[in-house]
């Protein structure tokens, strides 16, 4: 049974006024909208991260200063999520970008928000198959109006001019509908990302999210060390 995030309505979205006999919007209908939309996006959260925490390794190894950051977006997710604010993590393989990303998730979840995560590459893989089902315009509009779209591996994806208007079509959405995006890249070198994936793209980002560069080495090493 559906319940209402913010403990004001029955759950179905509308408050009821039996004297008038009429119904308004309640807060939380926004969010149902948005969840609803959401259904059939990747929102599971892999098991190799349900257990990630704040204070638990490898978080706990990763840049103190990044981490703190994280834990302010996490701390304010309604708002930021609200204001269509994002985060940026940039560095190296191994640096803990992706841990980072998914505890901001596992946060919009826990709040009762909607979200979808992606690698790039299978997003782009997700996206083709819509074309033999005729349902591409649904899922644009569906990766439009998730609370929080969760995309890993920007970058990774071999360039190609189909490539890169996808991504640009799915960004500059988002950006012009003040929706939260959180990404992760290893290429560190602007230049070199507009390259990769047109500058046009990499502006609508950089306004959207608050960049946060992670280096350091490989953190899966000294889990195979231990």
């Amino acid at each position: 049974m559906a319940t209402c995030a913010l403990g004001i309505c029955d759950g179905s979205g509308f408050l009821y006024d039996e004297a008038t006999n009429t119904a308004r919007d309640c807060a939380c209908r926004p969010q149902m909208i948005a969840r609803n939309r959401a259904r059939g996006l990747a929102a599971v959260i892999p098991e190799r991260y349900r257990d990630v925490d704040f204070d638990r390794f490898p978080v706990t190894e990763i840049d103190p200063k990044v981490v703190a950051a994280t834990r302010r977006y996490v701390s304010r997710i309604d708002a930021n999520l609200d204001a269509g604010r994002g985060l940026w993590f940039m560095g190296p393989v191994g640096t803990g970008k992706t841990t980072l990303a998914m505890l901001v998730t596992k946060a919009a979840l826990d709040a009762g928000r909607s979200a979808a995560r992606y690698s790039l590459p299978g997003l782009l893989s997700q996206i083709r198959k819509t074309f033999d089902t005729g349902s591409h315009n649904d899922l644009l509009e569906r990766l439009v109006a998730v609370d929080l779209l969760h995309i890993d591996d920007i970058g990774a994806e071999q360039t190609t001019p189909w490539v890169l208007e996808e991504l640009y079509s799915i960004i500059n959405a988002r950006y012009e509908e003040q929706r939260a995006v959180v990404i992760t890249t290893n290429i560190m070198d602007r230049d070199t990302l507009c390259q990769q994936i047109t500058e046009r793209t990499v502006s609508r980002l950089t306004e959207m999210c608050d960049e946060l560069p992670l280096m350091g080495h490989d953190h899966r090493l000294d889990l195979r060390i231990a």
